[in-house]
C-alpha cells in the first residue's frame, strides 16, 4: 500500500513507523508547520501543503491518511476529494462540515472512511456496551451512567468516544430518552442518562460505563494506553480501503462490518 501523510505532528509520526514496520510505502508526508527543510527520517523532505505534494505525486498514492487539526481537516479532504485521493481521516472537530465534504467525495466517485475515535478497542467496548445495554434495558432496577477521564490537556468535554458510547447505550435502553453531560445539580430524571467527565494529569482516556441496582453493580471499562490503538485501525482502515475499488463515504463501523462476525 502506497499512502500519503497529512499531518506529521504525534499521530503522524507514529503512523510512519508503524506503516513501515508493515512493509507499507510512504509516498509523500505533507505538514504545513514542517520547519523549513525538515526531512523524514528517510531523508525525503517534508512537503507544506497538499499543492505541493499534487506536483509530487500524490496522485501515485493509493490513498492518504490525515491526522491534523479542526481549523485544517475540512480544506484538506475537500481538497483530496477533488483530486480523487481516497483518504482516512482521523481528526475530529470538523463534522459540521460532514454533508458538504460527503457530497464533494460522492462527485468525484472517490472514497473516505472517518471516525471519531479508530481505537479497534474502543469499537469492540461499543458493542459490548450496546449488548450489555440490550440485556439489562427490560430489567428497571438497574439504573445507568458513565464517567470519562482524560488529561488535563484535553479541550474538550465531553470527548467524543463518550458521545459515541451514549448513543449507542440509548439506542438498545429505550427507557433513557436523554443524555445529561453537565453538572448533575439535581435528582436526575428516571429518562436520563449522566455521563460526566474528569480531566486530571496525564491521563490518557478512559471510559466507565455503570449498571447499577439495589443488589450489585455491574461496570464496563475501556482504559487506553497510548496512541497505539488509534493508529493500528487507521491503518486497518487504510488496508481496507484499499483492498478494492471502493466509492462513498464509510466509517470504521464499515471496516470492521467485513472483520467482525
Amino acid at each position: 500500500m502506497k499512502t500519503a501523510l497529512i499531518g506529521y505532528g504525534k499521530m503522524g509520526k507514529l503512523l510512519y513507523e508503524r506503516l513501515l514496520e508493515k512493509g507499507h510505502e510512504i509516498c509523500l508526508v505533507v505538514d504545513p508547520y514542517a520547519k523549513p527543510g525538515e526531512k523524514l527520517p528517510s531523508g525525503m523532505p517534508i512537503l507544506t501543503s497538499l499543492k505541493d505534494a499534487l506536483n509530487s505525486g500524490l496522485k501515485d498514492c493509493n490513498c492518504a491518511i490525515e491526522f491534523t487539526a479542526p481549523v485544517s481537516a475540512a480544506e484538506n479532504l475537500l481538497f483530496l476529494a477533488e483530486n480523487k485521493i481516497p483518504v482516512v481521516c482521523g481528526t475530529t472537530g470538523w463534522y459540521d462540515k460532514l454533508p458538504e465534504i460527503s457530497r464533494a467525495v460522492q462527485d468525484s466517485e472517490t472514497s473516505m472512511v472517518w471516525a471519531a475515535n479508530y481505537s479497534l478497542g474502543v469499537n469492540i467496548f461499543y458493542r459490548i456496551a450496546s449488548y450489555a445495554a440490550k440485556l439489562i434495558d427490560p430489567f428497571k432496577e438497574y439504573d445507568v451512567a458513565g464517567l470519562e477521564t482524560h488529561h488535563n490537556g484535553k479541550a474538550d468535554s465531553p470527548s467524543g468516544t463518550a458521545k459515541v458510547l451514549v448513543e449507542r447505550v440509548m439506542k438498545e435502553m429505550t427507557r433513557k430518552k436523554k443524555a445529561v453531560y453537565d453538572i448533575m445539580d439535581r435528582k436526575p430524571q428516571e429518562d436520563e442518562l449522566h455521563f460526566a467527565s474528569l480531566r486530571v494529569g496525564s491521563e490518557h482516556g478512559t471510559h466507565s460505563l455503570i449498571f447499577d441496582s439495589p443488589a450489585d453493580t455491574i461496570e464496563i471499562v475501556h482504559n487506553g494506553r497510548n496512541r497505539e490503538g488509534l493508529v493500528s485501525g487507521a491503518i486497518v482502515a487504510a488496508e481496507w480501503l484499499c483492498a478494492k475499488k471502493r466509492s462513498g463515504v464509510f466509517t470504521i463501523d464499515d471496516v470492521l462490518a467485513d472483520i467482525l462476525p
